[in-house]
Order: C-alpha cells, then sequence, then structure tokens
C-alpha cells in the first residue's frame, strides 16, 4: 500500500494491472484508427489524432519497455502511419494499398516499426497488436503489392482469430484467403459476417465483398455492394473512392 495525505492506496493486482493496460491500449488503438482513417467528414486523415497517438504510446513505451503488447501496438502505429503521405492523391482521393507509390512510404518509420515487431515477437508473449504489426510488415516490406507474402499474412490473421476474435479480423483473414485460395474462398467467409450485429450494416463488410465480387469476375454484384458501401460510410473520401470503383465497372 502506498500512504498520502493520510489517505492509502491499494496497489491493483497482476490481473487489474494488465486490464488496465489493455484499456489504455484499446484507447490508443482506437485514437490513432480515428486519425488515420476519419469515420466521418471531408478529410480521410486527422494527423492531430494519429500524432497524439503515437506520442502517447510512446510515453507508455518508455514506462513499461519490457511490454510485448506496448511494443506491438506502437509498431503497428509506425509501420501503418509509414503509408500516410501515399494513401491520398492531390485532390484527396483514397488510394488503395496495392496502388500506392511506395516510394513515398517513410523508410525511418517502416525501420523502426519493424525491429520493434521483431524484437517483441522474440521476447514476450504473441498477443494480438503484435500480430497485426507483424501482418502490416509483411505489407511494407514488399516492393510491390505482388510481391506480397500473403500466404504469411493468412497465417498470422488465422493466429490472431485464435487469440483475438472479432468481425474486423475474419473480415481481413478473408481477404488473405481470397489471395491465397482464390475469391470464391474469400467470399464464403463473408457470409457469415452477414448475421453479425456488429457488422451486418458495416461499410466494410459491403467494401470487401465487392472487392472480392469484382476479383471474382461478378461485376454487377460488386457494383451493386461498391454502392451499398458507399451509402453505408459517413466518410466522403471513401464515399468518392467506393463510387469511382462502381462506376469504373460501368464502363
Amino acid at each position: 500500500r502506498i500512504r498520502a495525505v493520510g489517505a492509502s492506496f491499494a496497489m491493483p493486482s497482476g490481473s487489474e494491472w494488465a486490464e488496465r493496460v489493455d484499456s489504455v491500449l484499446h484507447v490508443l488503438y482506437l485514437i490513432f484508427n480515428e486519425g488515420y482513417t476519419a469515420s466521418s467528414g471531408p478529410d480521410l486523415h486527422r494527423g492531430e489524432l494519429t500524432t497524439e497517438a503515437i506520442r502517447l504510446t510512446r510515453m507508455l513505451r518508455r514506462s513499461l519497455p519490457d511490454d510485448g503488447e506496448v511494443a506491438g501496438l506502437l509498431a503497428l502505429m509506425l509501420l501503418t502511419d509509414a503509408r500516410r503521405a501515399a494513401r491520398a492523391g492531390p485532390d484527396g482521393t483514397l488510394v488503395p494499398l496495392a496502388e500506392q507509390d511506395r516510394t513515398k512510404w517513410d523508410a525511418t518509420l517502416i525501420d523502426e516499426g519493424t525491429a520493434l515487431v521483431t524484437a517483441a515477437m522474440s521476447a514476450s508473449a504473441l498477443g494480438p497488436y503484435q500480430l497485426q504489426a507483424a501482418t502490416a510488415a509483411l505489407h511494407v516490406q514488399a516492393p510491390r503489392a505482388e510481391d506480397t507474402d500473403w500466404e504469411q499474412i493468412r497465417v498470422l490473421y488465422g493466429i490472431l482469430g485464435r487469440v483475438a476474435p472479432n468481425p474486423m479480423v475474419t473480415l481481413n483473414y478473408a481477404v488473405a484467403v481470397a489471395m491465397t485460395r482464390g475469391p470464391q474462398a474469400g467470399l464464403e467467409l463473408l457470409e457469415g459476417l452477414d448475421s453479425d450485429p456488429r457488422m451486418a450494416r458495416h461499410h466494410r463488410l459491403h467494401a470487401v465483398r465487392a472487392h472480392l465480387q469484382e476479383l471474382a469476375g461478378d461485376d454487377a454484384a460488386a457494383r451493386a455492394n461498391y454502392r451499398l458501401a458507399a451509402r453505408r460510410t459517413t466518410s466522403l473520401p471513401e464515399q468518392r473512392y467506393l463510387r469511382a470503383r462502381a462506376d469504373n465497372l460501368d464502363r
């Protein structure tokens, strides 16, 4: 116990401490994600949020240098933020990962993030932020989109689905399966998400389904789902991008 100003305060137990750290990491993760892809409004990116999330996570890392998940989250943020300059065109139009100019990616952030997650995975218990950072590292290490190690990404998302199952993980896993086993295999995995109340009306489910349908050559279904996804997002850059994908299938 710690005494201060006549009062006593009990330090949290090991499990309570871990829960508190997990809660802090989750909040930082949400702040970063909202900054990296704003959920609404005219701008794709809110730099003040991503910058602050990274700053706070660096502070937490200094306080908990041996925590593998703190290192994993910081690595994930750095590896993701490294792509920021290539994510939008001059007019603010969203540029998908496969079409980004990789010369615009920040090599310094990539090197730091890769080193962080490599060290964390070799020295601590495997956790969801480390796994996500490892997939991000595989994406940014590929010199071209076609060089992406999708099989390893599929394996990592499979592990992540067991460690921390949630519908967004399933969504990403379906993309990796589609890239390694074919688009129809990925589409089959999406079917179970239609009944999940967390995803049934989420625009990303329809956007991913449209992308896989486009890969499968089902242009009519892809066009319909791109337009449905555009109606369900409140982000103006995402709306423009999804409508453009649908319009391209009309030609």
